[in-house]
């Protein structure tokens, strides 16, 4: 299956489809959409209430992929479930640990 992100020289642009109000928050995989573009699926405990969730998102991304919060941020989507983030960091590290997610 493909990868739901591209790496560049300074980090990772990362496809997200996130599902709020979740039991726990958790990947749970890659899904496709209708256009056939992959997305890694991520559950969030919070609310998509005054931007919580998207909150919530880049804290839980930024502690599994080891990098500060200030690294994490939304590119597109903001009020959507489909999201495309940039992560800063070394690339192929941040590769790594998203598929290790997987």
């Amino acid at each position: 299956m493909d990868d739901p992100f591209s790496g560049d020289g300074t980090g990772l642009r990362l496809a997200v489809r996130l599902t709020p109000r979740a039991r726990r928050t958790e990947a749970v995989g890659i899904v496709r959409d209708a256009e056939g573009r992959v997305a890694l699926a991520v559950r969030i405990a919070a609310p998509p209430v005054d931007g919580a969730a998207n909150e919530a998102l880049i804290a839980w991304l930024a502690k599994v992929a080891g990098v500060a919060k200030s690294a994490v941020s939304i590119l597109s989507g903001h009020g959507a479930r489909t999201k495309m983030l940039r992560l800063t960091g070394d690339p192929e590290m941040l590769a790594e640990r998203i598929r290790a997610l997987l």
